[in-house]
């Protein structure tokens, strides 16, 4: 009977301490998944923000590729009227080229007219007071252009060498040297030069002789930088000036 009683007790205890690790177990699977539902329902929360935080980038990006294009469309209309502006003033700074040459050219045909008058008054003398009024204005004759200290005329410097025609009856556009017009390179011309290598090729005293040569616009050679700008173009180069007198308008 005891012996029975005891089994009895130890069955009781063994079935209480099998519920109590069972029931442990499932209390602790319970609080595993609340805390796995908790974690879940965290990730959501974030990846609600997130995408709310991508929609807000891609609003923005919308925003900055606008503001993109704007600045692109205005800095393509500024890069026009650059353009604009830069023609014209290169047309402007041609005219205004164009009509110092003129003037330089219409002086030099007063010059010249000036000392017709003056060698036909030699030639017939008239009364002094005519001789007085038709007394024409000096053209810079007397200046010692080689720097020897004499004052030699047409007779300064030494004299380049001449062509008396262009090789293979074909000049250069001397009107690409700024300083030189049309009126100009026909007196170069009659003078014997006809293409940029003669003019690049001037020594000093050969500069010196054609600026005492040049009649009406003596001094113009060394003035304008002839034999610089002739190197240049001789070499098969350009400058700004012979680009505008190759597009036109300068002279015309």
């Amino acid at each position: 009977m005891s012996e029975m009683l005891l089994l009895i007790i130890l069955a009781a205890l063994l079935g209480l301490l099998v519920g109590w690790i069972i029931w442990g177990r499932r209390s602790g699977d319970v609080q595993g998944v609340e805390r796995l539902r908790a974690d879940l329902e965290k990730c959501r929360t974030d990846a609600k923000a997130c995408q709310a935080d991508l929609a807000r980038c891609r609003g923005d990006l919308k925003s900055a590729k606008a503001d993109l294009d704007t600045c692109q469309a205005e800095r393509a209309e500024k890069d026009k009227r650059i353009a604009e502006l830069e023609r014209e003033v290169e047309k402007a700074e041609a005219l205004a080229e164009a009509a110092e040459v003129a003037a330089m050219e219409a002086a030099a045909e007063s010059v010249a007219v000036a000392e017709a008058v003056e060698a036909d008054h030699g030639a017939h003398p008239v009364h002094p007071a005519v001789a007085v009024a038709s007394e024409p204005v000096s053209d810079s004759d007397a200046k010692d252009y080689d720097g020897d200290g004499v004052v030699e005329g047409t007779d300064e410097g030494v004299k380049p060498a001449t062509l008396a025609a262009a090789r293979g009856g074909v000049p250069d556009d001397l009107k690409q040297i700024k300083g030189i017009g049309p009126k100009l390179e026909i007196l170069c011309n009659e003078l014997g030069f006809f293409h940029f290598d003669q003019v690049a090729a001037w020594t000093a005293d050969e500069v010196a002789w054609v600026d005492a040569n040049l009649k009406g616009f003596k001094g113009r050679v060394s003035r304008d930088n002839w034999v610089e700008q002739a190197k240049v173009l001789a070499a098969g180069g350009t400058t700004a000036f012979s680009n505008k007198v190759k597009k036109g308008g300068v002279y015309e």
